[in-house]
């Protein structure tokens, strides 16, 4: 499947320059979200995950469904202020500034197998702190899954030594 074709590129959204990704024209084509989801079910299916973790927010909606298909938990890694439980939190940096991620303390066990899952690899900040929050928790990371890649931005570089899938790369950001 095209799948390239199923997403939007915005112009200068959300500044001038940058050539803005959105899935959400693929998420509402019901074959190409199956598509997705039974895709990367299929690249790590044989990696046995015991749970999956999604990235807010894109990365609930195939996280979810991904765990179901693989017949694992799913557990949410958000922005700070939005779990109710005792949490961890790590902060990370952006272009300007900082931001952070939690996880609660009881969301992963020591050993457990990780899959992390979200919509866009860049320049992998976001996906690196969720892997300082798992790896906080004692949990192994044994896959990434994403549906866009932008090459040029290398986030490849910060993630473990795991098994990474995209399913659509960008050469340009």
């Amino acid at each position: 499947m095209d799948l390239r074709s199923k997403i939007r590129e915005v112009p200068d959204f959300p500044k001038p320059g940058i050539s803005f990704k959105d899935i959400t024209t693929l998420l509402k084509d019901r074959t190409a979200l199956r598509y997705v989801v039974d895709r990367l079910a299929e690249e790590f299916a044989g990696l046995k995950p015991d749970v999956v973790v999604g990235v807010e927010s894109r990365g609930f909606i195939l996280g979810a469904p991904l765990a179901y298909k693989l017949n694992t938990g799913f557990v949410l890694v958000r922005k700070p202020g939005k779990l109710p439980a005792d949490r961890v939190r790590v902060e990370y940096q952006l272009e300007y500034g900082t931001d952070a991620l939690e996880i609660h303390r009881d969301a992963l066990q020591p050993g457990q197998r990780v899959l992390v899952i979200d919509d866009l690899l860049a320049t992998g900040g976001t996906v690196a702190a969720t892997s300082e929050l798992i790896k906080k928790l004692g949990a192994q990371i044994i896959g990434y899954g994403f549906i866009v890649e932008l090459t040029p931005l290398q986030g490849r570089e910060k993630l473990e030594d795991a098994k990474v899938v995209t399913l659509v790369q960008y050469d340009e950001d």
